[in-house]
């Protein structure tokens, strides 16, 4: 499998092993939609989004890769949901506490290291899925290394 891949498949596993103000099954997507009933749930998901390929030695090279994790839930937005959102940007914050500073080992056949590097967490949330699709979504990217 490729370097993203592997490297998406170890960030679910890892998001998956944690405890968090309310349960978690995150998932490897390629795009995180999410129709109108399953928005009612808790949506966490791992989709690949870049890499690049920097010079490393005369033999390898050094492979950047960032994976979005997006954190999803339909809301009512109004005073009342102010608890439920204030709940929804804990575990955001839990999921990067989970992520931060944490290697990864990917691949089977020759297992390698990928290196964290950094964290973000941007958009906190979407402010525009509030208004206009009544859910909250929060993005968090984090960058690994990976020597190939």
């Amino acid at each position: 499998m490729s370097a993203i891949l592997d490297i998406a498949n170890a960030v679910v596993a890892l998001i998956n092993g944690g405890a968090y103000v309310q349960p978690v099954a995150a998932k490897r997507l390629y795009q995180p939609v999410i129709e109108l009933p399953e928005a009612e749930a808790l949506t966490v998901s791992v989709v690949p989004k870049a890499q690049a390929v920097n010079p490393g030695t005369r033999t390898d090279d050094f492979i950047e890769v960032a994976v979005d994790v997006a954190v999803q839930k339909k809301v009512t937005f109004d005073a009342s949901d102010q608890a439920a959102l204030d709940e929804l940007m804990a575990l955001v914050e839990q999921i990067i506490d989970r992520l931060r500073h944490k290697h990864l080992e990917i691949g089977t056949a020759t297992p390698k290291r990928a290196l964290f590097v950094s964290i973000a967490n941007e958009p906190v949330f979407a402010p525009d899925h509030l208004e206009q699709l009544r859910q909250f979504t929060s993005v968090i990217t984090v960058r690994y290394q990976v020597r190939r």
